[in-house]
C-alpha cells in the first residue's frame, strides 16, 4: 500500500507495506482477522506463492476460497470444508429417502381408495407385478428397494 495504513498481512507480520505488496488488495487493514486465519492455516509464504501462480483476475476468488477453507479447517482440522460438504450430501440423501417414503405412502393411500376388482388369482399377481414396476419407474427407484417391497406388501 505504501501509505500510513499497512495491509492486514504486513501489520500482522510486522513489516513495511510496499506499493507492490501482493496481499494488500485482498487483505485490507480494516479486516485483520481475514489474513490472521489464512496465515494460521496456510502460512504467509504459501499464500503468497499461491497468489503469484494464479492470474490476477482470479485472485480475489482464490482468496475467498482460502478464507473459507481456513475457517473450515479451524472448525474441523481433519476434513475442513470437505467434511461440511459430506455432511450436507448425507443430509440430502436422507431427505430424498424421506421424500420417497412419503411419496410411496401417498401412492399407497391413493391405490387403497381406488376399487380393485380382480377377476382371478392370476390377474391379481400380474397386477401386483405391474404395480411394482410402475411404482419403481415413477419414483426412479430399483425394485430391490426395501421401502418399495415393504410398501407393496401392504396391498
Amino acid at each position: 500500500m505504501g501509505g500510513s495504513s499497512p495491509c492486514a498481512s504486513c501489520k500482522l507480520l510486522r513489516r513495511r507495506c510496499t506499493k507492490d505488496c501482493s496481499f494488500a488488495p485482498y487483505f485490507p487493514s480494516d479486516d485483520p482477522q481475514k489474513f490472521a486465519i489464512v496465515h494460521k492455516v496456510f502460512g504467509a509464504s504459501n499464500v503468497s506463492k499461491m497468489l503469484q501462480e494464479i492470474p490476477v483476475h482470479q485472485r480475489a476468488d482464490a482468496v475467498s476460497s482460502l478464507v473459507y477453507e481456513a475457517n473450515a479447517r479451524v472448525r474441523d482440522p481433519v476434513y475442513g470444508c470437505v467434511g461440511a460438504i459430506s455432511y450436507l450430501q448425507n443430509k440430502v440423501s436422507e431427505l430424498q429417502m424421506q421424500l420417497a417414503v412419503a411419496q410411496a405412502e401417498i401412492f399407497c393411500i391413493q391405490m387403497e381408495q381406488e376399487p380393485v376388482m380382480p377377476t382371478s388369482e392370476i390377474d391379481l399377481d400380474n397386477k401386483s407385478c405391474l404395480l411394482q414396476n410402475d411404482f419403481t419407474q415413477f419414483f426412479g427407484l430399483s425394485t430391490s428397494s426395501n421401502v418399495i417391497n415393504n410398501t407393496l406388501e401392504q396391498f
